[in-house]
Protein backbone atom coordinates (compact mmCIF):
# COMPACT_ATOMS: atom_id res chain seq x y z
CA UNK A 1 0.00 0.00 0.00
CA UNK A 2 2.95 2.35 0.86
CA UNK A 3 4.44 1.38 -2.18
CA UNK A 4 1.67 2.21 -4.35
CA UNK A 5 1.16 5.59 -2.20
CA UNK A 6 5.00 6.67 -3.01
CA UNK A 7 5.09 5.47 -6.95
CA UNK A 8 1.61 7.93 -7.13
CA UNK A 9 2.74 10.75 -5.53
CA UNK A 10 6.43 10.57 -7.50
CA UNK A 11 4.60 9.86 -10.91
CA UNK A 12 2.64 12.74 -9.83
CA UNK A 13 5.73 15.23 -9.29
CA UNK A 14 7.28 13.86 -12.23
CA UNK A 15 3.77 14.73 -13.98
CA UNK A 16 4.12 18.45 -11.98
CA UNK A 17 7.56 19.14 -13.30
CA UNK A 18 7.21 17.66 -16.65
CA UNK A 19 4.27 19.83 -17.44
CA UNK A 20 6.24 23.07 -15.78
CA UNK A 21 9.44 23.02 -17.92
CA UNK A 22 8.03 22.11 -20.96
CA UNK A 23 8.77 24.46 -23.41
CA UNK A 24 6.45 27.16 -24.96
CA UNK A 25 6.46 25.66 -28.12
CA UNK A 26 5.23 22.26 -27.28
CA UNK A 27 2.06 24.39 -26.24
CA UNK A 28 1.74 26.42 -29.07
CA UNK A 29 1.13 22.97 -30.73
CA UNK A 30 -2.64 23.65 -29.21
CA UNK A 31 -3.46 27.03 -30.66
CA UNK A 32 -4.86 27.56 -33.76
CA UNK A 33 -5.30 30.60 -36.36
CA UNK A 34 -8.31 31.16 -35.41
CA UNK A 35 -7.57 31.46 -31.89
CA UNK A 36 -4.95 34.06 -33.25
CA UNK A 37 -7.41 36.11 -35.33
CA UNK A 38 -9.60 36.40 -32.49
CA UNK A 39 -7.09 38.18 -29.95
CA UNK A 40 -5.40 40.26 -33.09
CA UNK A 41 -7.62 43.49 -32.36
CA UNK A 42 -9.06 42.81 -28.95
CA UNK A 43 -6.62 44.28 -26.48
CA UNK A 44 -6.96 42.04 -23.88
CA UNK A 45 -3.88 43.24 -21.46
CA UNK A 46 -2.97 39.43 -21.02
CA UNK A 47 -2.08 38.87 -24.36
CA UNK A 48 0.33 41.31 -24.43
CA UNK A 49 1.71 41.33 -21.05
CA UNK A 50 2.10 37.54 -22.22
CA UNK A 51 4.29 35.68 -24.76
CA UNK A 52 2.64 32.72 -25.39
CA UNK A 53 0.26 33.85 -27.77
CA UNK A 54 2.45 36.39 -29.42
CA UNK A 55 5.51 33.95 -29.84
CA UNK A 56 2.83 31.96 -32.17
CA UNK A 57 1.70 34.59 -33.93
CA UNK A 58 5.07 36.21 -35.03
CA UNK A 59 5.56 32.35 -36.58
CA UNK A 60 2.70 33.26 -39.17
CA UNK A 61 3.99 36.08 -41.80
CA UNK A 62 0.29 36.92 -42.50
CA UNK A 63 0.05 38.78 -39.08
CA UNK A 64 1.60 42.41 -38.98
CA UNK A 65 1.64 43.08 -35.34
CA UNK A 66 1.59 46.81 -34.26
CA UNK A 67 2.83 48.17 -31.08
CA UNK A 68 1.36 50.72 -29.94
CA UNK A 69 -0.46 52.33 -27.07
CA UNK A 70 -3.94 54.30 -26.10
CA UNK A 71 -4.34 55.20 -30.52
CA UNK A 72 -5.04 51.17 -30.62
CA UNK A 73 -8.31 51.50 -29.20
CA UNK A 74 -9.92 53.94 -31.40
CA UNK A 75 -11.27 51.54 -33.95
CA UNK A 76 -13.67 53.87 -36.15
CA UNK A 77 -14.27 52.34 -39.71
CA UNK A 78 -10.66 53.34 -40.68
CA UNK A 79 -9.01 51.96 -38.00
CA UNK A 80 -6.24 49.14 -39.21
CA UNK A 81 -8.12 46.12 -37.59
CA UNK A 82 -11.45 46.79 -39.39
CA UNK A 83 -9.46 48.40 -42.60
CA UNK A 84 -8.02 44.98 -43.40
CA UNK A 85 -10.20 42.39 -42.51
CA UNK A 86 -11.39 41.02 -46.41
CA UNK A 87 -10.26 37.46 -47.55
CA UNK A 88 -8.43 39.67 -50.17
CA UNK A 89 -6.03 41.37 -47.65
CA UNK A 90 -2.53 39.66 -47.37
CA UNK A 91 -2.22 40.37 -43.76
CA UNK A 92 -3.99 40.57 -40.49
CA UNK A 93 -2.91 43.92 -37.89
CA UNK A 94 -2.05 42.69 -34.27
CA UNK A 95 -2.33 44.98 -32.03
CA UNK A 96 -0.34 45.28 -28.81
CA UNK A 97 -0.48 47.81 -26.18
CA UNK A 98 -3.12 50.31 -24.79
CA UNK A 99 -3.08 53.54 -22.95
CA UNK A 100 0.96 53.59 -21.08
CA UNK A 101 2.12 51.10 -23.36
CA UNK A 102 5.55 53.08 -23.81
CA UNK A 103 9.16 52.52 -25.00
CA UNK A 104 10.20 50.62 -21.88
CA UNK A 105 7.20 48.41 -21.87
CA UNK A 106 7.21 47.68 -25.64
CA UNK A 107 10.78 47.21 -24.98
CA UNK A 108 10.25 44.21 -21.99
CA UNK A 109 7.86 42.72 -24.51
CA UNK A 110 10.06 42.83 -27.74
CA UNK A 111 12.71 41.34 -25.11
CA UNK A 112 10.98 38.60 -23.77
CA UNK A 113 9.52 37.25 -27.61
CA UNK A 114 13.80 36.86 -28.49
CA UNK A 115 14.46 34.83 -31.81
CA UNK A 116 10.44 35.33 -32.73
CA UNK A 117 11.07 38.89 -33.77
CA UNK A 118 14.32 38.03 -35.89
CA UNK A 119 14.14 38.96 -39.34
CA UNK A 120 10.36 39.85 -38.62
CA UNK A 121 8.22 43.22 -39.60
CA UNK A 122 6.55 45.32 -37.07
CA UNK A 123 5.19 48.22 -37.00
CA UNK A 124 5.67 50.64 -33.86
CA UNK A 125 3.49 53.95 -33.44
CA UNK A 126 5.03 57.02 -31.42
CA UNK A 127 3.07 59.00 -29.23
CA UNK A 128 4.22 62.70 -28.70
CA UNK A 129 2.28 62.58 -25.03
CA UNK A 130 4.83 59.94 -24.02
CA UNK A 131 8.01 62.37 -24.88
CA UNK A 132 7.10 64.72 -21.67
CA UNK A 133 10.30 65.41 -19.38
CA UNK A 134 9.67 63.39 -16.58
CA UNK A 135 9.31 59.87 -19.19
CA UNK A 136 6.74 57.26 -18.28
CA UNK A 137 5.17 57.45 -14.47
CA UNK A 138 4.12 54.48 -12.25
CA UNK A 139 0.37 55.26 -12.73
CA UNK A 140 1.11 53.99 -16.14
CA UNK A 141 3.86 51.64 -16.09
CA UNK A 142 2.18 49.14 -13.41
CA UNK A 143 -1.06 48.34 -15.23
CA UNK A 144 0.91 47.39 -18.19
CA UNK A 145 3.95 45.86 -16.39
CA UNK A 146 4.54 42.09 -16.85
CA UNK A 147 6.10 40.12 -14.72
CA UNK A 148 6.74 37.29 -16.72
CA UNK A 149 8.37 39.52 -19.47
CA UNK A 150 10.68 41.29 -16.62
CA UNK A 151 12.33 37.39 -15.48
CA UNK A 152 12.36 36.94 -19.28
CA UNK A 153 14.01 39.90 -18.92
CA UNK A 154 16.98 38.85 -16.22
CA UNK A 155 16.98 35.16 -17.53
CA UNK A 156 18.26 36.44 -21.30
CA UNK A 157 21.92 36.59 -21.70
CA UNK A 158 22.02 37.79 -25.39
CA UNK A 159 21.08 41.46 -24.27
CA UNK A 160 23.73 43.62 -24.50
CA UNK A 161 25.14 44.22 -21.15
CA UNK A 162 25.22 48.09 -20.98
CA UNK A 163 21.36 48.04 -22.50
CA UNK A 164 20.64 45.51 -19.29
CA UNK A 165 22.09 47.70 -16.43
CA UNK A 166 20.20 50.40 -18.21
CA UNK A 167 16.81 49.18 -18.70
CA UNK A 168 17.67 47.41 -14.59
CA UNK A 169 18.29 51.27 -13.42
CA UNK A 170 15.16 52.19 -15.23
CA UNK A 171 12.84 49.53 -13.75
CA UNK A 172 14.42 49.55 -10.18
CA UNK A 173 12.34 52.98 -9.84
CA UNK A 174 8.96 51.36 -10.36
CA UNK A 175 7.35 51.09 -7.24
CA UNK A 176 5.40 47.70 -8.59
CA UNK A 177 8.89 45.88 -9.80
CA UNK A 178 10.06 47.42 -5.66
CA UNK A 179 7.06 44.62 -4.35
CA UNK A 180 9.30 41.74 -5.29
CA UNK A 181 12.32 41.28 -3.66
CA UNK A 182 13.60 37.83 -5.56
CA UNK A 183 13.25 40.16 -9.08
CA UNK A 184 15.01 43.40 -6.95
CA UNK A 185 18.02 41.24 -6.11
CA UNK A 186 18.38 39.91 -9.76
CA UNK A 187 18.03 43.55 -11.18
CA UNK A 188 20.85 45.17 -8.46
CA UNK A 189 23.18 42.56 -9.69
CA UNK A 190 23.28 44.43 -13.10
CA UNK A 191 23.44 47.40 -12.02
CA UNK A 192 25.77 46.88 -8.49
CA UNK A 193 29.03 46.39 -8.60
CA UNK A 194 28.63 44.15 -5.02
CA UNK A 195 29.79 40.54 -4.82
CA UNK A 196 27.48 39.87 -2.04
CA UNK A 197 24.56 40.68 -4.07
CA UNK A 198 25.92 39.14 -6.92
CA UNK A 199 26.25 36.03 -5.29
CA UNK A 200 22.96 36.06 -3.51
CA UNK A 201 21.66 36.78 -7.26
CA UNK A 202 23.45 33.49 -8.16
CA UNK A 203 22.06 31.56 -5.67
CA UNK A 204 18.79 32.46 -5.93
CA UNK A 205 18.75 31.95 -9.96
CA UNK A 206 17.38 28.53 -9.64
CA UNK A 207 14.47 29.85 -7.93
CA UNK A 208 14.10 32.70 -10.20
CA UNK A 209 14.19 30.35 -13.24
CA UNK A 210 11.27 28.23 -11.33
CA UNK A 211 9.27 31.28 -10.63
CA UNK A 212 9.14 31.87 -14.67
CA UNK A 213 8.29 28.63 -15.61
CA UNK A 214 5.03 29.11 -13.47
CA UNK A 215 4.46 32.64 -14.77
CA UNK A 216 5.17 30.59 -18.02
CA UNK A 217 1.96 28.34 -16.96
CA UNK A 218 -0.14 30.94 -15.81
CA UNK A 219 0.36 33.01 -19.12
CA UNK A 220 -0.96 29.34 -21.19
CA UNK A 221 -3.68 29.33 -18.54
CA UNK A 222 -5.49 32.65 -19.17
CA UNK A 223 -4.81 33.21 -22.63
CA UNK A 224 -5.47 29.81 -23.84
CA UNK A 225 -6.70 27.92 -21.57
CA UNK A 226 -9.51 30.38 -20.15
CA UNK A 227 -9.68 31.59 -24.24
CA UNK A 228 -10.71 34.81 -23.04
CA UNK A 229 -11.30 36.46 -26.62
CA UNK A 230 -13.11 33.80 -27.89
CA UNK A 231 -16.65 35.79 -28.27
CA UNK A 232 -14.71 38.83 -29.40
CA UNK A 233 -15.71 40.44 -32.81
CA UNK A 234 -14.74 43.36 -34.66
CA UNK A 235 -17.37 44.95 -37.05
CA UNK A 236 -15.70 44.70 -40.71
CA UNK A 237 -15.43 48.33 -42.98
CA UNK A 238 -17.29 49.02 -45.59
CA UNK A 239 -14.89 51.20 -47.33
CA UNK A 240 -12.01 48.52 -47.86
CA UNK A 241 -12.74 48.33 -51.60
CA UNK A 242 -12.71 51.71 -52.62
CA UNK A 243 -9.78 53.40 -54.01
CA UNK A 244 -7.80 55.40 -51.57
CA UNK A 245 -9.19 58.39 -52.78
CA UNK A 246 -12.60 57.52 -52.16
CA UNK A 247 -11.60 56.10 -48.43
CA UNK A 248 -10.26 59.68 -48.11
CA UNK A 249 -13.11 61.50 -49.05
CA UNK A 250 -15.38 58.84 -46.70
CA UNK A 251 -13.03 59.57 -43.71
CA UNK A 252 -13.71 63.95 -44.25
CA UNK A 253 -16.92 63.26 -44.56
CA UNK A 254 -17.74 61.58 -41.46
CA UNK A 255 -14.86 63.82 -39.45
CA UNK A 256 -16.87 66.65 -40.17
CA UNK A 257 -20.11 65.28 -39.33
CA UNK A 258 -18.62 63.41 -36.04
CA UNK A 259 -16.87 67.12 -35.40
CA UNK A 260 -19.72 69.50 -35.53
CA UNK A 261 -19.45 71.15 -31.81
CA UNK A 262 -16.63 72.51 -32.64
CA UNK A 263 -13.74 74.44 -34.20
CA UNK A 264 -11.04 71.99 -33.43
CA UNK A 265 -12.42 68.98 -35.22
CA UNK A 266 -12.49 66.80 -32.30
CA UNK A 267 -15.23 64.18 -32.19
CA UNK A 268 -18.58 65.38 -30.60
CA UNK A 269 -18.21 62.77 -27.53
CA UNK A 270 -15.20 63.90 -26.22
CA UNK A 271 -15.39 67.27 -27.05
CA UNK A 272 -18.14 67.41 -24.94
CA UNK A 273 -17.70 65.15 -21.89
CA UNK A 274 -13.51 66.77 -21.59
CA UNK A 275 -13.45 70.17 -23.15
CA UNK A 276 -16.70 72.43 -23.54
CA UNK A 277 -17.58 73.15 -19.83
CA UNK A 278 -13.68 74.20 -19.42
CA UNK A 279 -12.70 75.53 -22.56
CA UNK A 280 -11.86 79.18 -21.12
CA UNK A 281 -9.92 77.80 -18.47
CA UNK A 282 -8.17 75.72 -20.69
CA UNK A 283 -6.44 78.25 -22.96
CA UNK A 284 -2.95 78.64 -23.05
CA UNK A 285 -2.90 75.57 -20.10
CA UNK A 286 0.39 74.13 -21.85
CA UNK A 287 2.30 77.23 -22.55
CA UNK A 288 5.37 76.05 -20.67
CA UNK A 289 5.46 72.26 -22.27
CA UNK A 290 8.12 70.81 -24.28
CA UNK A 291 8.46 67.56 -25.82
CA UNK A 292 12.50 68.12 -26.51
CA UNK A 293 13.84 66.30 -22.97
CA UNK A 294 12.88 63.06 -21.62
CA UNK A 295 13.88 59.80 -20.74
CA UNK A 296 11.48 58.15 -23.27
CA UNK A 297 14.28 58.88 -25.74
CA UNK A 298 16.62 57.06 -23.88
CA UNK A 299 13.95 54.42 -23.19
CA UNK A 300 13.31 54.63 -27.20
CA UNK A 301 17.23 54.02 -27.86
CA UNK A 302 17.32 50.69 -26.15
CA UNK A 303 14.03 49.44 -28.13
CA UNK A 304 15.86 50.85 -31.63
CA UNK A 305 18.61 49.02 -30.52
CA UNK A 306 17.50 45.73 -29.64
CA UNK A 307 15.33 45.73 -32.81
CA UNK A 308 18.69 46.29 -34.76
CA UNK A 309 20.46 43.10 -32.91
CA UNK A 310 17.27 41.01 -33.97
CA UNK A 311 17.45 42.49 -37.62
CA UNK A 312 13.69 43.30 -36.96
CA UNK A 313 12.16 45.10 -39.99
CA UNK A 314 10.34 48.10 -38.11
CA UNK A 315 8.53 50.40 -39.67
CA UNK A 316 7.71 53.64 -36.92
CA UNK A 317 4.62 55.71 -37.66
CA UNK A 318 5.11 59.67 -36.05
CA UNK A 319 1.71 60.42 -35.39
CA UNK A 320 1.10 64.67 -34.55
CA UNK A 321 -0.83 66.04 -32.25
CA UNK A 322 -3.91 68.60 -33.25
CA UNK A 323 -2.46 71.92 -34.01
CA UNK A 324 -5.23 73.74 -33.67
CA UNK A 325 -6.07 72.15 -30.08
CA UNK A 326 -2.57 72.91 -28.84
CA UNK A 327 -2.27 76.31 -30.02
CA UNK A 328 -5.12 77.35 -27.97
CA UNK A 329 -3.51 75.23 -25.29
CA UNK A 330 -0.57 77.44 -25.60
CA UNK A 331 1.81 74.34 -26.18
CA UNK A 332 4.58 76.16 -27.87
CA UNK A 333 5.16 74.98 -31.68
CA UNK A 334 8.96 74.86 -32.12
CA UNK A 335 8.29 72.74 -28.62
CA UNK A 336 6.57 70.16 -30.90
CA UNK A 337 9.18 70.56 -34.32
CA UNK A 338 11.85 69.72 -31.92
CA UNK A 339 10.23 66.60 -30.70
CA UNK A 340 9.04 65.49 -34.21
CA UNK A 341 12.52 66.69 -35.44
CA UNK A 342 14.69 64.45 -33.11
CA UNK A 343 12.78 61.19 -33.08
CA UNK A 344 12.97 60.91 -36.57
CA UNK A 345 16.54 61.61 -36.86
CA UNK A 346 16.80 58.78 -33.73
CA UNK A 347 15.03 56.65 -35.51
CA UNK A 348 16.93 57.16 -39.15
CA UNK A 349 20.30 56.75 -37.25
CA UNK A 350 19.29 53.39 -36.20
CA UNK A 351 18.34 52.53 -39.63
CA UNK A 352 14.62 51.95 -39.63
CA UNK A 353 12.33 53.63 -41.36
CA UNK A 354 9.99 56.59 -40.47
CA UNK A 355 6.36 57.27 -41.54
CA UNK A 356 6.25 60.80 -40.90
CA UNK A 357 2.98 62.71 -40.36
CA UNK A 358 4.09 65.70 -38.58
CA UNK A 359 2.96 67.82 -41.47
CA UNK A 360 -0.31 66.49 -41.14
CA UNK A 361 -1.03 68.93 -37.24
CA UNK A 362 -3.53 71.28 -39.06
CA UNK A 363 -5.02 68.75 -41.28
CA UNK A 364 -9.20 68.50 -40.83
CA UNK A 365 -10.02 65.01 -39.55
CA UNK A 366 -6.35 63.60 -39.37
CA UNK A 367 -7.20 63.00 -35.49
CA UNK A 368 -10.17 62.11 -33.66
CA UNK A 369 -9.45 64.27 -30.27
CA UNK A 370 -5.87 66.42 -29.11
CA UNK A 371 -3.67 63.37 -29.53
CA UNK A 372 -5.22 60.10 -30.93
CA UNK A 373 -5.62 59.07 -34.32
CA UNK A 374 -8.82 59.15 -36.22
CA UNK A 375 -10.89 59.06 -39.76
CA UNK A 376 -8.42 60.76 -41.93
CA UNK A 377 -5.34 60.26 -40.31
CA UNK A 378 -5.93 56.04 -39.90
CA UNK A 379 -6.25 56.05 -43.84
CA UNK A 380 -2.86 57.75 -44.38
CA UNK A 381 -1.73 55.22 -41.71
CA UNK A 382 -3.42 52.44 -43.73
CA UNK A 383 -1.78 53.24 -46.49
CA UNK A 384 1.92 52.97 -45.16
CA UNK A 385 1.09 49.62 -43.63
CA UNK A 386 0.25 48.03 -46.90
CA UNK A 387 3.30 49.72 -48.69
CA UNK A 388 5.09 48.67 -45.59
CA UNK A 389 4.06 44.82 -46.27
CA UNK A 390 3.65 44.88 -49.41
CA UNK A 391 7.60 45.87 -50.05
CA UNK A 392 10.53 43.22 -49.58
CA UNK A 393 13.10 45.56 -47.82
CA UNK A 394 16.08 44.79 -46.25
CA UNK A 395 16.71 44.69 -42.79
CA UNK A 396 17.62 48.11 -41.78
CA UNK A 397 16.75 50.90 -45.30
CA UNK A 398 17.90 54.15 -44.84
CA UNK A 399 15.46 56.25 -46.27
CA UNK A 400 12.35 56.82 -44.21
CA UNK A 401 8.83 57.47 -45.36
CA UNK A 402 7.78 60.87 -45.55
CA UNK A 403 3.60 60.63 -46.52
CA UNK A 404 2.74 63.49 -47.81
CA UNK A 405 -0.84 62.44 -49.58
CA UNK A 406 -2.88 64.51 -51.52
Amino acid sequence: MKKAQFFGMITAIFIFCLALYLPNSFYELFISKDRLNNTAASLNPKTFQGVLLQDKMLKDPKFLPIFGSSELARRDPFHPSRFFMGEKDEFTPYLIGRGGSQSLVHFLDLASLGDSIKNRKIVFVLSPQWFIPRGIDDTHFSPNYSALQTYSFVLNNTINSSIKKEIANRLLQRSIVKKDPLLVTQLQALTLNNKKIKLEAMAEKPLVYTYFKILEKKDLFETVILDPDKNFRLKKSKYEDLSWDQVTKAADKIGQRESTSNQFGIINKYYKKHIQSRLLALKDYKRNSNYGVSPEYDDLQMVLDLLKKEHTKALFISVPVNGQWYDYAGFPREGREVYYTKVKKQIEDAGFQVADFSSHEYDEFFLKDTIHLGWKGWVYVDQSLNKFYSVDQRPHPPASLNHRYQ
